[in-house]
């Protein structure tokens, strides 16, 4: 086993080993990653096996003796061929351990990519690190809807559905990205004192670099827009990154009829829909619970997103 930092003469390495993986998503792929390395400082890896073969990459980044993987990524653990074996998972977490503390790293910080991002069965990694002695520091709620076997949604929202319809909302086939930010912006403001993790530049950006994998979906009333839904696609899932609406929107329940569009009409080819987590980003083990309830609402039930704590001296 072979652990080189990743390099840019190793980008078309990277991005194909991505695309043929069988957990790897666009987020993982360079032109993701690199829009904010300014804020973080990169260590990437790639592992190969005794064949001279890539077996894995680990996004990652560093700071003091600290190595996360990647904190700019929502999930970020090893990438990993379809054929890879458990005992050399395994063998690669011991490597990596070694490799870590031969370099002065304490502690690794390891965020599991969720089973919905799985194309096939890929949990060797959270078996390999109960046998390293790894713990978990973090385990946020997400809410998932399997499509091939959902759950019915419940009146209130049926009802939701049929007034904003009734109404006369529209799906925008040509949504305004800037009139959604700002939006967004205004809500994330107003109700926590923040703003959205990505700028309005860094989200045209990334969309331009991955079309077929960022939609926006805008919900419009006599040409204004009242709410939207920012989708992330992978293979396996429809991801609703960010939700936003209007009082106007909120008044006649268009965010209602955005999630129901998205998830019967428009994503029924995807295995799942997650809408993302409900627990609280100062404390996961606080739940929002009339975020979590809107989510059930629409037959959505609990995953989690993990994060691991290994140490390395």
């Amino acid at each position: 086993m072979k652990i080189i930092l990743y390099d840019i003469q190793y980008k078309e390495l990277w991005d194909s080993f991505i695309d043929t993986s069988k957990n790897g998503t666009f987020l993982h792929k360079r032109d993701y990653m690199e829009y904010h390395s300014d804020r973080f400082r990169d260590f990437s890896l790639i592992i190969f096996d005794d064949n001279e073969s890539v077996a894995a990459l680990l996004p990652a980044n560093i700071a003091d003796d600290k190595v996360y993987s990647h904190r700019g990524l929502t999930y970020g653990g090893l990438i990993l061929t379809s054929d890879i074996s458990l005992i050399t998972v395994k063998k690669i977490f011991e490597d990596l351990k070694m490799f870590f503390a031969g370099r002065g790293v304490t502690t690794f910080y390891y965020k599991a990519i969720p089973s919905v991002y799985h194309k096939i069965p890929s949990d060797e990694d959270i078996y390999s690190l109960f046998c390293i002695g790894a713990c978990i520091t973090d385990r946020k709620a997400s809410s998932a809807i399997l499509q091939g076997d959902k759950l019915r949604i419940n009146n209130s929202r049926r009802k939701g559905v049929k007034r904003a319809v009734n109404h006369g909302i529209k799906l925008s086939e040509d949504p305004d990205i800037d009139a959604f930010w700002t939006l967004l912006g205004e809500n994330l403001n107003s109700r926590f004192d923040v703003d959205p993790v990505h700028t309005t530049e860094e989200i045209k950006k990334l969309k331009a670099s991955f079309p077929e994998n960022i939609i926006l979906h805008t919900a419009e009333l006599e040409g204004e827009t009242i709410a939207g839904v920012l989708v992330y696609l992978t293979e396996t899932c429809a991801h609703a990154q960010y939700t936003s609406a209007s009082p106007k929107g909120k008044k006649i329940n268009a965010v209602d009829f955005l999630y129901e569009t998205l998830i019967n009409k428009i994503y029924t080819d995807k295995r799942w829909f997650d809408f993302g987590v409900s627990t609280e980003p100062y404390d996961c083990k606080i739940l929002n619970e009339g975020l979590l309830s809107q989510k059930e609402s629409f037959g959505a039930r609990t995953i989690v997103y993990d994060t691991y704590e290994i140490k390395t001296l």
